[in-house]
């Protein structure tokens, strides 16, 4: 399957040589999300699992803004006059997007500047990187509107990256947390100026993409099952996941290339 002549209806997206950018399209309202791409950007991260040609994604800003979580008007009005089981569809809706950005096989790069907010903020912490800029301001505000902080896998996934600690209090206040701060906390992976974000993670993006695509799944996956394995149990899944990518050629590509000083170059076979 190839995601070439892709064209979704509710977020831009554009491929070039094996990274794929994904940008919401509503930079004018800082880029909410609704029901209808919720459902979109969920099936299609699934997709990705059996995409050829994709073998990187770049979740980006658009107009200076991340996403500002679920649209006012098109979602939280919407929601008040839903009963349980209409309120449940909908929060598993959203936590099925959650896992199908940490499920598919390609690592996912958010570069995230300004608004970062709800939804938005979940959609970066379930990226497996995250290159932000000094204006970024990422909020967990779910207790601001009188929701509970454990959203979207929030209280599971945010401890993980910032310590527990750090979690709780962002996940409890809902205030903003700055870039520098958030580089300091571990939630960014690096900073770059706005004029540069989309080129510093289209950067790591092509690294990425440019190296052993199966390894890098396999790398994925051990990431995200080993937090539920004991230490033995892991080491185990890793020796095995380690010697399936030891029949790979990409792994004798990389040994002709280091005996003959060159540079391997990767095919993802």
């Amino acid at each position: 399957m190839t995601m070439a002549d892709f064209s979704p209806s509710h977020f831009d997206w554009h491929l070039d040589g094996g990274v794929a950018t994904i940008r919401l399209a509503r930079p004018e309202r800082k880029n909410p999300l609704t029901f209808e791409s919720y459902a979109e950007l969920r099936d299609t991260f699934r997709a990705l699992a059996e995409a050829e040609d994709v073998a990187a994604v770049v979740f980006a800003s658009n107009g200076g803004n991340f996403c500002s979580g679920g649209d006012v008007h098109d979602i939280i009005g919407p929601l008040t006059t839903r009963d349980m089981k209409g309120l449940l569809a909908f929060t598993r809706l959203t936590g099925d997007l959650v896992k199908a950005i940490r499920g598919c096989p390609q690592p996912v790069i958010a570069a995230v500047d300004g608004v970062c907010v709800g939804a938005g903020a979940m959609i970066a912490l379930a990226s497996d990187l995250r290159v932000g800029t000094s204006g970024a301001k990422v909020a967990f505000l779910f207790t601001r509107v009188g929701l509970a902080g454990c959203d979207m896998g929030a209280c599971a996934l945010l401890p993980r990256v910032i310590g527990q600690g750090r979690a709780a209090e962002l996940l409890y206040t809902g205030r903003t947390m700055g870039g520098d701060e958030g580089e300091r906390w571990g939630f960014f992976n690096r900073l770059a100026t706005s004029g540069e974000l989309d080129a510093a993670a289209h950067e790591l993006a092509r690294r990425l993409a440019d190296g052993p695509r199966f390894a890098h799944m396999m790398t994925k996956t051990m990431l995200h099952q080993e937090w539920s394995m004991g230490v033995d149990q892991a080491i185990e899944a890793e020796a095995q996941a380690q010697a399936l990518c030891m029949q790979t050629q990409d792994f004798h590509r990389a040994y002709e290339a280091f005996v003959s000083k060159t540079v391997p170059r990767f095919e993802g076979n």
